[in-house]
């Protein structure tokens, strides 16, 4: 599952899945760009990755949900590769768990603002860059979340954005397939990640009592699929959303 010479921007990089997936990319040959809004972690993460004579890595300080920063993360790829990612995996997120009558419209804004709208400009902005540079092999892999399928008590914003981005893919899928551009998603159950942390226990238990394989899932088994998702071995799978799960 070769990627020797891509070039791999994913955001959430300096932690979780995110972290996971810059590991995982970059031993199958990548150079990865690990974009986080904690730049330690996001630097962290590129003194993990394995480098060879075809491999550069970077760590950039990114807000996925201002666009000013977004399109500055995409100009100090250029800067730096002359050339844009191929491969974009949005990981960064939040989660503000939340019953409903008591979710503040501050938290669900700012879980919005990450997830869908981060998702959103950091997918326009590199699918633009890639059109335009002629890139042939563009694949982009949004993180969304079971969550988002099958809701969940007390996580409304968070499975509610998790929708949106299963939802926005389909329609990237279907926009950008004209110029070789695959866009799917990962829907992940439960992870063992600093996020999931947060979730109180009796949600945690009541979690791995409805998986089949009666545990909680590593963040490397979530990047296993990314990366087959961002290699040739997936060339005609485009729109898809794929859960890894456990079976829930």
């Amino acid at each position: 599952m070769s990627l020797d010479g891509r070039i791999a921007f994913v955001t959430g990089g300096g932690s979780g899945i995110g972290r996971a997936v810059c590991q995982i990319l970059a031993r199958e040959g990548a150079s990865i760009i690990a974009a986080d809004k904690n730049l330690q972690g996001a630097q962290e993460t590129i003194g993990l990755l394995p480098k060879s004579s075809t491999q550069s890595h970077l760590a950039l300080l990114v807000f996925v949900e201002k666009s000013e920063s977004v399109k500055q993360s995409l100009q100090e790829v250029l800067k730096t590769f002359s050339k844009p990612p191929s491969i974009v995996v949005n990981s960064a997120g939040i989660y503000r768990p939340s019953p409903i009558t008591e979710l503040t419209e501050a938290d669900y804004n700012a879980v919005l603002d990450v997830n869908l709208k981060g998702t959103f400009l950091v997918m326009q902005t590199f699918a633009n860059a890639m059109i335009q540079h002629n890139v042939e092999k563009g694949s982009i892999i949004n993180i969304g979340s079971l969550g988002g399928k099958l809701g969940q008590v007390g996580s409304m914003s968070y499975c509610a954005s998790k929708a949106g981005v299963d939802i926005m893919s389909k329609v990237a899928a279907k926009e950008f397939g004209k110029w070789n551009i695959r866009v799917n998603t990962v829907l992940p159950g439960f992870i063992t990640t600093p996020m999931s942390d947060t979730a109180e226990e009796e949600v945690k238990v009541g979690f791995i009592a409805a998986v089949a394989l009666a545990r909680v899932g590593r963040p490397e088994e979530v990047a296993e699929v990314v990366t087959f998702l961002a290699s040739d071995k997936s060339s005609y799978i485009n729109g898809a959303s794929i859960e890894v799960s456990g079976g829930i």
